[in-house]
């Protein structure tokens, strides 16, 4: 600063400077603070993401047999359907072969 006074007197940059002290030593470590707490939420996250993620390959494959399972159960029907009806063709056949025995 030089001895040509000046437009402000010097209460007004000591004020000014204590100020911009009390906002970095105030601020800038919360900002740090809170700017780690979101590093860390973020982080983990992530490692639960990654364990969804695990869990439901797991699903996925273990449930990609339920469309086979639908099929089985298709074929089993119609092969019970067709049993009915064999066994209906084979009683008749019991029928005849005691009639003519007896």
């Amino acid at each position: 600063m030089s001895d040509t006074p000046g437009m402000f007197p010097a209460a007004v940059f000591t004020i000014w400077w204590v100020g911009l002290i009390l906002t970095l030593a105030m601020f800038v470590p919360l900002a740090v603070y809170y700017l780690n707490r979101t590093w860390m939420a973020a982080r983990s996250i992530q490692l639960l993401a990654a364990d969804a993620l695990t869990a439901a390959a797991g699903i996925a494959g273990n449930t990609a047999n339920i469309v086979a399972l639908d099929t089985t159960i298709e074929v089993a029907t119609q092969i019970l359907g067709t049993a009915g009806s064999v066994a209906g063709k084979l009683d008749t056949v019991a029928n005849v072969l005691e009639q003519r025995a007896g």
